[in-house]
Order: structure tokens, then C-alpha cells, then sequence
């Protein structure tokens, strides 16, 4: 068996293998999903997508594992993320937590070119950027979008999670699992983990959903 030098290198080792959209997250209704796994990918390494406030060029929030949801037209485009947080300490939680706390200010994804026109996976040789549907030639400049929705996995030692989970309310973008979810090199296939998964959407929030209205052209003109 591999030996890893660190907890966090073993779960990003194990979110490497799983697929482009988060397991057990339902597709919804009318086809809206253009799911991409930003992080973590070893091929573009330090260019991976990565969150950040406005205005800022040095503090970046860079997630054990983020999911990309993009959505919108050319003129009004956006990301839903649903982000993984391996905690191996309580204080390395709270510190996080703090990072995807609610707040006026708005998130913003960035990402970076040489993760756009990296292709989808071996299997998918087609440009990230042409598959996630909002821009219309090859990207010269970074894509930074306004989070629209954010959801967040924290996993937690055994231990911090049974204190935690018998003593703190989540806000409602949380969830928490514990370690051993995230280092099963299996856990795409668990059912307890792919249940929880599901439920980190705002679909679960309506009784159902309307459907999709087309976008005008001349929207998409400005």
C-alpha cells in the first residue's frame, strides 16, 4: 500500500479519482449541469481553480476538493461549488470553517487558462472551457465567475466528529462526515457518503422545479 506523507495527501489522492460531478448529487430536472472537478488535478498542478474575495490577490481559499457547476449565458454567467475540507484538528476547522462563513462580500471562482484549455480527463480530450458552456472562443485571460451557491463537505477525525456532531448545529451550506469517508478509496461507491452528497444542492430545498426558460438571442447580444 502506498504510504502518504500527510492526511491531507492521502484525501486529495483518493478526490483525485473521483468523477467530474460529485457522486450521488442528482442531475437535475431540465439538464442545467455542467459539473467539472477543479481540484484536485495533477496535471495542471498549481493552475487549478481556486476561490478568492474581490479585490484581493494574495489570500485564496484552495480546498482539498472543489467541484465547478457552471451555469448562465456568455453575458450573465456563474458557478455553484461544492467544496471538501479534510480537518485534522479542531482549530484547523474552525479556521476553515471561517473561510465559507455567510457574508455581503461575494466568493469568486477563478479559473485559471491553462486549466481551461486542459482537456475534461484522458478519457475526454474535449477543452474544459468549451464544456462548461458560458464562453465563446479560446479564453486568453483567467475566468472568474460570482459563486452563486456554495456547499461544503468537512471531513473530521473521528473523535471531533462524534463531539462535534453531538454538541454543534451545521449552518445549512455544511455537512460533515467523518475522515474515514474521505481516505476509502472506495467512498464514491459508499451509500452513506453518496446520501449525504445529494442532499448538498438547492434543488432539495423546492417541492419541484419549473421548467427551464430558453434564453432569448438577443440576450445573449447585449
Amino acid at each position: 500500500m502506498r504510504e502518504y506523507r500527510s492526511l491531507d495527501a492521502l484525501v486529495r489522492a483518493r478526490l483525485q479519482k473521483w468523477p467530474q460531478r460529485p457522486p450521488g448529487l442528482p442531475p437535475r430536472a431540465h439538464g442545467l449541469d455542467r459539473w467539472l472537478r477543479g481540484r484536485p488535478d495533477i496535471k495542471t498542478g498549481v493552475c487549478n481553480p481556486f476561490l478568492k474575495f474581490p479585490g484581493s490577490d494574495r489570500l485564496r481559499t484552495l480546498p482539498d476538493g472543489l467541484w465547478l457547476n457552471f451555469g448562465g449565458t456568455a453575458v450573465e454567467p456563474y458557478v455553484d461549488i461544492f467544496a471538501i475540507e479534510a480537518c485534522g484538528s479542531l482549530q484547523n476547522l474552525l479556521d476553515k470553517r471561517s473561510r465559507f462563513a455567510p457574508s455581503t462580500q461575494s466568493l469568486l471562482a477563478v479559473c485559471p487558462v491553462p486549466w481551461l484549455l486542459s482537456p475534461i480527463s484522458s478519457s475526454d480530450e474535449t477543452p474544459r472551457w468549451r464544456a462548461i458552456g458560458v464562453l465563446r472562443g479560446d479564453p486568453v485571460t483567467p475566468l472568474i465567475l460570482p459563486v452563486r451557491d456554495l456547499r461544503v463537505l468537512y471531513g473530521l477525525k473521528t473523535r471531533h466528529y462524534q463531539g462535534f456532531a453531538a454538541s454543534q448545529i451545521p449552518h445549512p451550506h455544511e455537512y460533515f462526515v467523518p475522515m474515514d469517508a474521505l481516505t476509502d478509496e472506495n467512498g464514491p461507491e459508499n451509500p452513506a457518503l453518496r446520501a449525504i452528497v445529494g442532499r448538498a444542492s438547492a434543488a432539495v430545498n423546492f417541492f419541484d422545479l419549473p421548467a427551464a426558460t430558453p434564453t432569448p438571442e438577443s440576450a445573449l447580444s447585449g
